[in-house]
C-alpha cells in the first residue's frame, strides 16, 4: 500500500522543500496524508480541468508544479481557487505541489527545459547551494548548442516545446551559448548577459525586458510559461513510476496551455 505521505516524502528527496522561495507554498496542500493511493494524475497546474480528470480516472492524488493557492484566506465557491479546492476535498482527492523547489533542484524544471532544447555542458545560472551529492542547485541553466541562426533556433524552440507561438527580440547575434529559465525568469537578464550568453529562453517577458535584451546584446525568446515548464511532467512521471511500481501514474491529457495566438 502506498500513501499520499509516502509520495510526498519521495518528492521531497528529488526537490527538497527547503529549496523553495520564501513566498512559495509547496507540499501537501489538501487531503489526508494517510490516504491510500492507487492512481495519480500529474499536471503543470491544479486547475479544475485537472481535478475533474482525476475524479473521472479514479485518482486519489494530483501532483502538480504550481500550487493551487499561496495565501488564500477563504475556501468557498466564489473564486476559481475556492471552487477547485472544494471539488478536490469533496471528492477526497489530495493535492501535492512541487514549485520553486522543483525549479531549482537538479533534474527539475530547468534541467528538463535545457534537455528539451538540446543544451550541452549545462551549468546552473543562479547557484543557491549544493546538495548532499555535491551538485549545484538554483534557478536557470546555461549551456551550449551547435552554432545556428536565431531563426533556426526559434524553429527548434517552437517545435520541441510545442509552443503555439513565440515572442522574441533579435539582438543580431547567432546562437551558441544559451540560458534558459522555466517560467518567469526575465529578471535574470543582466546575469545572463554577464555570463556571455547570446540567447535567453524564458517566459512572461515585459515590454522593457525585450528592449533591455537588445541593448545588452542578448536574443530574448519568450516561449510561454506553460511550454517552458511543462517538460517537467515527464520527469515527474519517470521518477514516480520507478519509485512506486504498483501505483498508476498518468500525465493529464485534459490540462493544456490556454494561451493562443490569433
Amino acid at each position: 500500500m502506498t500513501t499520499v505521505n509516502e509520495v510526498l516524502q519521495f518528492l521531497k528527496t528529488i526537490a527538497p522543500l527547503e529549496y523553495q522561495e520564501s513566498w512559495d507554498n509547496a507540499g501537501l496542500l489538501c487531503g489526508h496524508g494517510d490516504k491510500e493511493v492507487s492512481k495519480v494524475v500529474i499536471a503543470l497546474d491544479p486547475f479544475m480541468d485537472t481535478a475533474e480528470e482525476a475524479k473521472r480516472l479514479g485518482a486519489e492524488l494530483i501532483v502538480t508544479h504550481h500550487p493551487l493557492m499561496f495565501s488564500a484566506k477563504t475556501v468557498n465557491d466564489m473564486t476559481p481557487i475556492g471552487k477547485t479546492l472544494l471539488y478536490l476535498i469533496e471528492n477526497q482527492i489530495a493535492a501535492i505541489a512541487m514549485h520553486t523547489n522543483l525549479d531549482s533542484a537538479p533534474g527539475g524544471v530547468n534541467d528538463c527545459l535545457a534537455e528539451a532544447l538540446g543544451l550541452s555542458n549545462c551549468t546552473v545560472l543562479d547557484v543557491e547551494g549544493t546538495d548532499a551529492c555535491g551538485r549545484e542547485y538554483g534557478c536557470g541553466r546555461v549551456g551550449e548548442v551547435s552554432p545556428c541562426t536565431l531563426q533556426e533556433f526559434l524553429t527548434k524552440v517552437k517545435e520541441r516545446l510545442g509552443c503555439h507561438g513565440l515572442r522574441y527580440a533579435d539582438a543580431g547575434r547567432p546562437v551558441r551559448k544559451v540560458a534558459v529559465g522555466g517560467g518567469a525568469c526575465a529578471s535574470y537578464l543582466e546575469k545572463v548577459a554577464a555570463l556571455g550568453c547570446d540567447t535567453f529562453v524564458t517566459s512572461d517577458v515585459k515590454y522593457n525586458g525585450f528592449a533591455d535584451s537588445v541593448d545588452l546584446g542578448v536574443n530574448m525568446i519568450d516561449a510561454g510559461h506553460f511550454s517552458t515548464e511543462n517538460p517537467v511532467c515527464q520527469y515527474l512521471l519517470s521518477q514516480l513510476e520507478s519509485a512506486f511500481p504498483t501505483v498508476t501514474f498518468v500525465i493529464s491529457q485534459d490540462h493544456q496551455d490556454v494561451v493562443r495566438f490569433w
